[in-house]
């Protein structure tokens, strides 16, 4: 393992994209431990894309137009499905109550289950996981799988601990943004906007 790597991952994970701005817009509806959850569910989202890589089919997906075309669209479909569901629930940045306590939270399992479609449904991880581990495993190596794993395994604990930190200090501004209405309307149309231009980015990769 490397700085070319560790500093290559760092940057990847700090780069706004899905699940950032997923796990801003959950830590600012429900609070730290959503935002963890939300962090969590993007990390193991990452899960079937390494698997990918490692076992090849990767490949099979690069050299496949026609499933590459479908998994990005469904991808792309999602991502507006989220845009639509920010923009039509108004409760989406919920404000807390300092007499009655916060709002119930959404469900840990709903958070983890969005988190994880929204990397499962971007086959341009997968692509990039078949791209970059290579790079950092040496000719000659004599368990090439086993050391793609292991550098596996690093860019998922720094994606969870990067993602989980987003998610902190949005929660640590919760109440400020939430008392303030023109504030949180704004926040969900960025989030929304943001969603939305996610998705049609995805859909013109699959070109």
């Amino acid at each position: 393992m490397t700085l070319a790597f560790l500093l290559t991952t760092l940057v990847m994970c700090l780069t706004p994209g899905t699940g950032v701005v997923y796990t801003l817009s959950v830590a600012l509806a429900d609070g730290r431990r959503a935002g963890v959850v939300a962090a969590a569910g993007c990390t193991l989202g990452i899960v079937p894309h390494v698997l990918a890589t490692v076992t090849g089919a990767a490949a099979l997906l690069h050299a496949s137009p026609l499933a590459f075309r479908l998994l990005t669209y469904g991808g792309a479909a999602w991502l507006l499905y989220m845009a639509w569901s920010t923009l039509r629930d108004k409760d989406a940045l919920p404000v807390p109550d300092a007499q009655e306590g916060s709002t119930a939270p959404r469900p840990a399992l709903r958070v983890v289950r969005s988190a994880v479609l929204l990397n499962l449904l971007n086959p341009k991880l997968t692509i990039f996981f078949f791209a970059f581990l290579p790079q950092f495993v040496r000719d000659g190596d004599p368990h090439p799988a086993a050391h793609m794993l292991a550098l596996s395994g690093v860019f998922m604990l720094m994606t969870f601990a990067v993602f989980a930190a987003y998610g902190l200090v949005a929660a640590s501004v919760r109440r400020q943004i939430a008392a303030r209405p023109r504030v949180m309307t704004w926040l969900r149309r960025v989030f929304a906007g943001s969603f939305v231009t996610l998705g049609a980015k995805l859909a013109l990769a699959a070109r």
